[in-house]
């Protein structure tokens, strides 16, 4: 069974992903191995923004088995991806 995996799509210069950082963090601290965590900055994979259909950063994807489960804009706080990961672990 694959683990779920978290990809954070962000920019050095944008403000509300600093905000996103310690949120993914604790994500990575409490589930440990459970979830592969990604961060990924949209002027340096630009190939990948692409094909995420990235308009906003922060957006952070979260995969399973290759395919994207749930797709969120803007900042999202440690409890609410604890809700959408923890069912796919």
């Amino acid at each position: 069974m694959s683990r779920p995996v978290l990809i954070d799509f962000y920019a050095t210069w944008c403000g509300p992903c600093k905000m996103q950082t310690p949120y993914i963090e604790e994500v990575g601290k409490r589930l440990g191995d459970a979830v592969e965590i990604k961060k990924l900055d949209v002027d340096q994979h630009m190939d990948l923004a692409g094909k995420y259909q990235i308009q906003v950063v922060p957006t952070l994807i979260i995969e399973k088995d290759g395919a994207v489960v749930h797709k969120l804009e803007g900042v999202t706080d440690a409890g609410r991806l604890m809700e959408l990961l923890k069912p796919l672990i």
